[in-house]
């Protein structure tokens, strides 16, 4: 079984995903962008610049388009856009889409990409998954995969058991050629919030002091600020009945070892956004953790704390020259 593949979302994991599919897969791969800057380059070049931890800098061809001129029939897609520019890619992309025979696998951040997917696609079509895997867009056409090949790792959760047995080995197949190192969980919600949980500790962070991970973990309070984070959206899971894939142990054991680790250079994708004058990504990780406490009559009022923290940053941008 062969399917192809087309990348919803061309940015830093957007690409990742797709370089590595159609190099180590050998699948069919196509890219579909929403920022005109990233499809303008990209075409220009005949390609995108590809390196690994700021070496080897090298262009790899690959095939993009603006939503508007794509026709493409692909098996798959695979959804990489921001949280806050995701519904206008759907919208603009719905031309193209045949949800009673196309798939969709989506790893972004945060949570809310689920029910504006399955606006377009029944959750029996869906599969969301979360992606330890440190990559940055240093600028239009130009990606920098971080960590040695095979480093990171990813999980993937079926939103409905109705999902094709068939599609969905091919999919693990091909991640798993791609150096993906995915593991598959029956646990939908609870796989998704778990990665949630370790951004709003490590993206939060990291991005209110400017540092990479290695220099928080460095940091002789870290574990302390980190387990109020992680107590907090435990207890806010727990009222919710999500049942997260670690213990409140296992998840600050997670940052510790990724931070110290397996990517102590990386800056995390929010603060990326932050130092490149575009809005974070905070509602949708401390904000959503907040906002479904609230739910439940339960304030985790440290994650209220840093959206706000990360809101004034964003607003005290105005005022720089």
């Amino acid at each position: 079984m062969t399917l192809k593949y087309t990348v919803l979302g061309a940015g830093a994991m957007g690409l990742r995903f797709g370089v590595l599919l159609q190099e180590h897969a050998g699948a069919e791969v196509e890219f579909v962008d929403n920022w005109q800057p990233q499809v303008d380059t990209i075409k220009e070049q005949g390609g995108v610049y590809v390196s690994r931890d700021h070496e080897n800098k090298h262009l790899v061809p690959v095939k993009i388009y603006s939503p508007e001129e794509y026709n493409g029939d692909p098996d798959v897609f695979i959804v990489f856009a921001k949280q806050m520019t995701l519904q206008d890619l759907l919208d603009r992309s719905a031309h193209f889409f045949h949800s009673d025979k196309q798939y969709v696998f989506s790893g972004m951040n945060g949570m809310g990409h689920v029910e504006k997917i399955n606006q377009y696609f029944d959750p029996s079509h869906v599969l969301a998954g979360t992606c330890l895997i440190g990559t940055v867009l240093n600028q239009a056409g130009d990606v920098d995969f971080i960590g040695k090949s095979g480093a990171g790792s990813i999980n993937v959760a079926k939103e409905s058991d109705d999902f094709d047995q068939a599609t969905l080995d091919q999919i693990m197949t091909d991640f798993t050629a791609a150096n993906l190192n995915p593991t598959l969980h029956d646990n939908f919600y609870g796989t998704l919030m778990t990665k949630v949980v370790f951004n709003s500790v490590i993206n939060t962070l990291c991005t209110l002091f400017e540092i990479q991970m290695g220099q928080f973990i460095d940091y002789e309070g870290a574990e302390k600020l980190g387990v109020q984070l992680i107590d907090e959206a435990f207890d806010v899971c727990e009222r919710a009945g999500i049942q997260l894939l670690s213990t409140r142990q296992e998840e600050w054991e997670t940052v510790r070892y990724v931070s110290a680790v397996s990517n102590p250079l990386h800056y995390p994708s929010m603060y990326q956004d932050m130092s490149k004058g575009r809005n974070t990504e905070v509602d949708y990780i401390n904000g959503y953790i907040y906002d479904l406490g609230k739910k439940y009559n339960y304030e985790a009022k440290t994650h209220d704390f840093l959206r706000g923290l990360v809101h004034l940053a964003e607003n005290t941008r105005k005022f720089r020259k």
